[in-house]
């Protein structure tokens, strides 16, 4: 759920109680404002620092309470390290750090000099240090009770009885500040939309719960559909209906048009992602070990419902269509559980191996897109293999594709965002792994090279000459720490599109 801190920009003339957060690089080296608060405190600051062995590096920190001399309950020295080197990552990441360190049982308030000791920063990295604070102030606690809420909020950021009012980043130009981060208060209340539909549990958030959630999307001038089973048997959707022909709830394709290039801006791009709200497994039952993270196998779809959301927030101007199937284990934009109907083969497209059906979900839905909307490109996301993070781990997202521009534009954007991308093989002899016996293939290619087998499928159903990147985000999409979702892939992919 957004984070209730007001986020501003002020003159740093501008002063108040609660908290000061200012900061000092290795040395320690004080910044300006670290320099004038050691100051009018007698250099309390430099001889905390000593004692506590404070170096100023990057990430460090050290507090002062209740400084004599100051109207501040509390003054934070954060550590920079060697900002001569910072990109775009490091202000993300050092934002999420000091948003860590603030709780508001020191007062509503946290007042941020965010400078180096030469002084002023860029607009540019007060935008990304605002863009990581505003990322890591998310909590989901709507199911907490009120005690609960109140002995600790589970987001690192204490006492919710207590919590943070708001942060004040103090800088030359406030104005201008703004003006460069509005933008990412799109990109910041786009996650947030993901990380909340993951996080629901899946008696409550399941296939059609999904769809209508996706609709509420029309407030923002985003026009949303919803096809029902019955109209995807029409156009043959076997895959996906197979998928959730195993639940009780029937599965959903949810398609979102956002026209903000107008018609003389050409083809849309075609954002697909998978919806599965719950996966067993299928027959294919999964362990019960990390099942409870299986309500996040529709984390793809809520990447693509945020990120039609950013789009729309920021105005952007550019033509984008987001297609996604909501389904349970063996369902779209539906659930994925074993039942009678489940389907028991593991050769036929439209019956296969039950903990494959993710790609059989995205297999209509992206020749849907294609069939429909005729994109300039297609992007779909989904957490596709658990292959993906024995390769990359949890701090790369997979990327598989059949255009060289079309990699190097998200792989730039991942390293401007954060939400890094590494690029993996595709090629012919790859297909050699889903060749059937009874059919022209099989959804699942064994126990070697699990993702990018995957990817082989999905490849089969882009039509010759579209650019295709698939996005296996099965490692980025949950954090590690908590099984909290992380919003992955809303960012990476507002910046991709938004370059065209």
């Amino acid at each position: 759920m957004t984070d209730q801190t007001a986020l501003s920009f002020a003159s740093k003339s501008a002063a108040g109680d609660g908290v000061a957060v200012v900061f000092a690089e290795e040395g320690p080296k004080l910044t300006p404002q670290a320099l004038a608060l050691d100051k009018t405190t007698k250099g309390l600051l430099t001889k905390v620092a000593r004692i506590s062995d404070f170096k100023g590096k990057k990430g460090s920190s050290v507090d002062v309470l209740a400084p004599q001399g100051l109207k501040f309950s509390r003054v934070c020295v954060v550590g920079l390290g060697k900002p001569a080197s910072f990109g775009h990552e490091d202000w993300l990441n050092l934002g999420g750090t000091v948003r860590g360190l603030l709780s508001g049982r020191e007062g509503a308030a946290a007042h941020v000099y965010l400078e180096t000791a030469k002084g002023d920063v860029s607009t540019a990295d007060l935008a990304a240090f605002a863009l990581g604070a505003q990322l890591r102030g998310y909590k989901f606690d709507k199911y907490k009770s009120k005690s609960a809420k109140k002995n600790g909020n589970g987001n690192g950021n204490g006492d919710s009885a207590k919590s943070l009012k708001k942060m004040v980043l103090h800088c030359a130009d406030p104005r201008a500040a703004g003006q460069v981060f509005a933008p990412d208060r799109a990109i910041v209340d786009g996650a947030t939309l993901a990380r909340d539909l993951v996080n629901e549990p899946a008696n409550v958030l399941g296939p059609g719960e999904f769809a209508t959630r996706a609709k509420a999307l029309t407030k923002a001038g985003v026009q949303v559909e919803v096809l029902s089973e019955a109209a995807m048997k029409k156009l043959g959707m076997g895959s996906l209906l197979a998928v959730g022909q195993g639940s009780d709830k029937p599965s959903h394709i949810v398609v979102m048009q956002w026209k903000g290039a107008g018609p003389k801006g050409g083809a849309p791009i075609a954002i697909v992602g998978k919806g599965v709200t719950f996966d067993t497994g299928g027959i294919s039952l999964k362990p019960a070990g990390g099942m409870e993270e299986m309500k996040g196998d529709m984390a793809g779809a809520a990447c693509v419902v945020g990120l039609m959301q950013a789009l729309a927030e920021r105005k952007a101007k550019v033509n984008a269509v987001g297609v996604i199937g909501t389904s349970r284990t063996c369902r779209a934009a539906a659930p994925h559980v074993p039942a009678t109907s489940s389907p028991p083969c593991r050769d036929d497209d439209r019956g296969a191996h039950t903990d494959a059906e993710g790609r059989m979900v995205l297999a209509d839905c992206l020749w849907y897109a294609q069939d429909r909307f005729k994109p300039k490109a297609v992007i779909n996301l989904a957490t596709l293999t658990g292959a993906v993070m024995v390769a990359l781990g949890k701090e790369h997202a997979g990327l598989f594709s059949n255009n060289d521009e079309l990699s190097e534009r998200l792989t730039a954007a991942g390293k401007e965002t954060g939400e890094q991308l590494w690029r993996l093989p595709l090629g012919p002899k790859y297909d050699k792994m889903i060749e059937s016996k009874v059919a022209d293939i099989k959804n699942t290619g064994g126990k070697w090279g699990g993702s990018i087998s995957a990817a082989q499928f999905l490849q089969r159903f882009i039509k010759e000459g579209t650019p295709w990147a698939h996005l296996d985000i099965a490692g980025t999409a949950m954090s590690s720490v908590d099984s909290a979702s992380t919003g992955a892939g809303v960012r990476a992919s507002a910046c991709g599109c938004s370059t065209g």
